[in-house]
């Protein structure tokens, strides 16, 4: 499966974005996404997952209740609707897909090239 994602830029705190994620080819590989974000010098961390079949969602503590994830399988499309945005959310996100809904980086096999998102103060 390839992903594609797009949406990033510059936002002002408190501010809102919405990060997309397009799937193609093998879209039935595609059925658990996920969210990432690496800011420099850091590591990729899980930011939300879900399970494009019945919806099943996670959430990293530090963006529950601002960040939403959701899909919209006929375009197989996932999005990341991100509120209240905040400096610390200053990262690539990379959209990524596995067999599993996890918040373990090594459990999903294709990832997108990722989108920068600048929050500024």
């Amino acid at each position: 499966v390839q992903l594609q994602a797009s949406g990033g830029g510059l936002v002002q705190a408190g501010g809102s974005l919405r990060l997309s994620c397009a799937a193609s080819g093998h879209t039935l590989r595609s059925d658990r996404m996920a969210w990432f974000r690496q800011a420099p010098g850091k590591e990729r961390d899980f930011v939300a997952a879900i399970r494009r079949t019945g919806g099943s969602t996670l959430y990293a503590n530090s963006v529950k209740g601002r960040f939403t994830i959701s899909t919209d399988n006929a375009k197989n499309t996932v999005y990341l609707q991100m509120n209240s945005l905040k400096p610390a959310d200053t990262a690539v996100y990379y959209c990524a897909a596995g067999p599993s809904i996890s918040s373990d980086p090594a459990d999903f096999g294709s990832w997108g090239q990722g989108t920068q998102l600048t929050v500024s103060s």
